[in-house]
């Protein structure tokens, strides 16, 4: 015998009961009508087998009811409930007067009971309303079989009427209440499901998004810097090989940064493969000369003028940086030859600050974010992280120049 088979624990009843119980219901879903005349033959099957056996006759007011009648009525006790689940309502009224006739013959077929089956399926899926006619359609006969023959209290002949057609009431409405249940639970766990999905890709979407701001920071400038440079080497070989040559090494420096920071942005996606991804920390305040040297030798020249001390949260650090950047990459690609630019950076207390940068370059740009790629959303994206506003634009009341003003609010504390 396979040892796997042998240590496996014994199905307990209640899983074995479930089971069952479930491939029963799938069995219904799939052949409704098959079921459904099973279960009227079955009923049909007993309700002639007690006219023809003659157990009836035990607890019979009258022996003498004609076997026409008995067939007729054991019938029609019996078959409508072929269509108990579609039309309760309408099976208890075709039963009612078989019913009713079986009480004033003192027949007392024990077929009557099965009045019981639509009741049940009136709990089940009507409105409890329909319960109180129901409830009279299955009395009545009873007070024509306790009137017309007498035996037994009315209390003891009503009283078990009453529990029988309150017993079928109760499993129905249990049986409802479960099924409301379950299918609440279902659904509930579908659209949880359905939100899951919309949020990983909202998450999916955001995470994109940043990806590309990062690698529009990081590529689009240094890109713009070797442009430059590149330009300016080429002025120069002809004229001064030694200006050619330095222009040579800081392309070289300045790929090999950009080489750095596309690294480091791809170990961090990365980082969920692997058990740590090594990772250098983010450009802040303090990368800001690396960054303007770059851009002046690249011949943009750059002045920065500073006021107050930085407070700032790494983050704050990182937006700063990112606008200077991609302010500057901008006047590179359109500014022209003769551009220079002007930085204003002031810093206030709890980590506000106000960044202004102001070129006088004569290229076009346009502020449209549906025409303008990545580099003024991206910028807006980052200020509106910490609740900033950020303007660019042509200057006013001047030929040539742009501007762009980014302003950091106070940190709020949590």
């Amino acid at each position: 015998m396979d040892p796997v088979t042998e240590d496996r624990a014994p199905e307990p009843l209640t899983e074995y009961a479930h089971r069952i119980t479930r491939r029963v219901r799938a069995f219904d879903r799939r052949h409704p009508l098959l079921w459904d005349l099973h279960f009227a033959g079955f009923w049909v099957t007993a309700a002639l087998t007690d006219y023809s056996g003659g157990g009836w006759r035990n607890i019979a007011h009258n022996v003498d009811v004609p076997d026409r009648l008995l067939l007729l009525m054991s019938l029609g006790l019996s078959v409508p409930l072929l269509w108990r689940r579609t039309h309760p309502g309408a099976v208890l009224a075709a039963m009612a007067p078989f019913a009713l006739v079986n009480a004033w013959t003192g027949a007392a077929l024990q077929a009557s009971l099965l009045q019981l089956v639509p009741v049940y399926h009136l709990a089940l899926r009507r409105p409890l309303h329909h319960l109180w006619w129901a409830t009279a359609l299955f009395i009545t006969p009873v007070l024509v079989s306790v009137a017309r023959y007498g035996e037994g209290s009315w209390d003891q002949q009503i009283g078990s009427q009453l529990m029988s057609i309150t017993v079928a009431v109760l499993i129905g409405m249990t049986v409802r209440t479960r099924r409301n249940y379950t299918e609440a639970l279902e659904d509930r766990a579908r659209r949880l499901e359905i939100e899951r999905d919309q949020q990983a890709r909202l998450a999916t979407a955001a995470e994109r998004t940043r990806i590309a701001r990062e690698m529009h920071d990081i590529l689009g400038h240094n890109l713009s810097v070797i442009t430059g440079l590149a330009d300016g080497g080429r002025y120069a070989a002809g004229k001064s090989p030694e200006r050619a040559a330095q222009a040579l090494d800081a392309i070289a420096t300045t790929s090999r940064q950009a080489l750095t920071e596309l690294r480091r942005l791809l170990d961090v996606m990365r980082k969920e493969e692997e058990e740590e991804a090594s990772r250098s920390p983010q450009p802040g305040l303090t990368d800001l000369d690396q960054l303007l040297d770059g851009v002046r030798s690249a011949g943009l020249p750059v002045h920065l003028t500073t006021h107050g001390s930085p407070t700032l949260t790494p983050g704050r650090q990182l937006t700063v940086y990112r606008v200077i950047q991609e302010a500057l990459t901008n006047t590179l690609k359109h500014g022209g030859p003769d551009a220079t630019a002007e930085i204003e950076l002031t810093y206030a207390d709890r980590g506000a600050a106000t960044v202004t940068i102001t070129d006088n370059g004569n290229g076009s740009r346009t502020d449209d974010p549906t025409r303008a790629g990545r580099g003024l959303p991206g910028m807006r994206e980052r200020t509106a992280l910490y609740g900033g506003t950020l303007e660019a634009g042509p200057l006013p009341h001047t030929e040539h120049g742009w501007r762009v003003r980014l302003h950091l609010p106070e940190e709020i504390p949590q």
